[in-house]
C-alpha cells in the first residue's frame, strides 16, 4: 500500500497521510543521525575536498541539510568524549541526538562515562535534562560543603535579629501582614525568631510523621489496591506542599511514588511514598528497573 500511495497524495485519507508522515519522519531522523556520525571521520580523511566540497560545512548542509552550529556542535562533542569511548561510540553510531549527547556532555566524567549511555538512551530528553539538572545541583553542593560535609550557607550573612539580611530574607516569605507583624512583635521583644520557628517546625514534622505511622498501621490491615486513599494522599501534601519532593526542583507534583515498589509491599504506605514532576518520576523508574537487573 505504501508504494502505490508514494505516486500521489490527493486521494490518500487523512489518516494514511498521516501514517506516511511519521514514518518518513522517522526515517529521516535514524538516517540524518547515522550521517552526523560519520562526520569526524569524513572531516579527518578529508573526503569532502576530494568530492569536490569547499568545506565539512558545505559538505553537510548539502547531503543533510546541517547546519554550521549543528556541524560544529559534532565536533565540540567528538573532542569532548575523545577519552570516553562509552559515549564517543553513539556519537559515531547515531545511536542517540546529538542533543541528549550535548546535555549529558556538561556532566560526563570518566568515572560515570559506562552508566551515562544507557541513560541516554532509555530517558526521554526531557527527564535527561532534569538529571543534568540534579547532577550539577549535587556538585554544587559538593563543592560549598566545609571539610566535615555540612554545607556552606549561601548567604554568608547571619541573620541576626534586627539586621536587614534577616529582614530581607522575611520578606521573602509569603506571609500576610498580620504574620508578619506578630513575628516582628517577637523579634522586637529579643525573642530569638530562628529558635521559635524551628520549635514550630519541628512540632509539625513530628505530628506529621506520627499521623503517618498511624494511618500505615491502619492500612496495613486492609487488602490494598491500586487506589491510594484520599487520606494518604492528604498526609503526603500536608508534608510536602504540591510541588515535586525532589530539592532544588519547583515542578508541581504530578505522581506519588512508591519508594517501595507497590507490586512487592501491595500498600500504600505514606512513610514511602514521595510527590514527584513528571521527569523525576520517569528517572525513579529508571533507577528501579536498573536495580531488578542487577537483582536478576
Amino acid at each position: 500500500m505504501e508504494t502505490n500511495l508514494l505516486s500521489t497524495t490527493t486521494h490518500v485519507t487523512d489518516q494514511d497521510l498521516y501514517r506516511m508522515a511519521r514514518i518518513y519522519g522517522k526515517r529521516a531522523i535514524f538516517w540524518r543521525r547515522k550521517f552526523i556520525g560519520l562526520l569526524p571521520e569524513i572531516s579527518k580523511r578529508k573526503i569532502y575536498e576530494k568530492k569536490g566540497f569547499n568545506s565539512i560545512y558545505e559538505f553537510s548542509f548539502k547531503l543533510a541539510g546541517l547546519s554550521e552550529d549543528q556541524v560544529r556542535r559534532v565536533f565540540h562533542l567528538e573532542k569532548r568524549f575523545n577519552e570516553m569511548p562509552s559515549l564517543k561510540n553513539l556519537l559515531s553510531s547515531g545511536e542517540v541526538s546529538v542533543s541528549k549527547l550535548a546535555r549529558v556532555a556538561s556532566i560526563a566524567t570518566l568515572e560515570n562515562q559506562e552508566s551515562l549511555p544507557e541513560v541516554v538512551k532509555t530517558l526521554p530528553r526531557s527527564a535527561v535534562e532534569t538529571l543534568v539538572k540534579d547532577e550539577k545541583f549535587a556538585i554544587k553542593n559538593l563543592e560549598n560543603s566545609n571539610q566535615n560535609g555540612l554545607f556552606k550557607p549561601q548567604i554568608e550573612a547571619k541573620s541576626v535579629p534586627g539586621t536587614v539580611a534577616s529582614l530581607l530574607e522575611l520578606s521573602k516569605l509569603n506571609l500576610n501582614s498580620a504574620v508578619t507583624a506578630r513575628l516582628l512583635e517577637l523579634q522586637n521583644k529579643g525573642l530569638d525568631l530562628n529558635q521559635v520557628l524551628t520549635g514550630l517546625l519541628d512540632k509539625r514534622e513530628e505530628e506529621i510523621q506520627q499521623e503517618k505511622a498511624k494511618i500505615a498501621e491502619e492500612i496495613e490491615q486492609k487488602p490494598a489496591s491500586r487506589y491510594i486513599p484520599a487520606r494518604v494522599r492528604k498526609i503526603i501534601q500536608k508534608e510536602h506542599g504540591t510541588k515535586c519532593s525532589i530539592p532544588n526542583c519547583n515542578k508541581p507534583a504530578e505522581q506519588l511514588h512508591h519508594t517501595q515498589m507497590f507490586a512487592l509491599s501491595h500498600a500504600h504506605n505514606p512513610q514511602f511514598l514521595a510527590p514527584l514532576c513528571k521527569n523525576h518520576h520517569t528517572l525513579a523508574h529508571s533507577i528501579n528497573l536498573k536495580v531488578q537487573e542487577k537483582r536478576r
